[in-house]
């Protein structure tokens, strides 16, 4: 992960979207990043799932006419 920041980015957002606070995950990003808690690996599968969603051309609709998908 450390070399796609992208994805870490990601995977960022979505842990503080559904880990907001200590209610909810015992510890920080970076934190759970280091010890690869089941609540930064869930965020990263998440993340995971959402790249290929939003890179699948099927699912893309097509805003420009001239726009293809490659």
């Amino acid at each position: 992960m450390e070399h796609d920041l992208q994805l870490r980015a990601a995977a960022r957002a979505i842990y503080d979207a559904c880990y907001p606070s200590e209610d909810w995950a015992p510890v920080g990003f970076e934190e759970a990043e280091r010890f690869r808690t089941v609540h930064y690996r869930q965020a990263v599968g998440a993340a995971l799932q959402a790249r290929s969603v939003l890179n699948d051309c099927a699912v893309q609709p097509t805003l420009f006419a001239e726009q293809t998908c490659v």
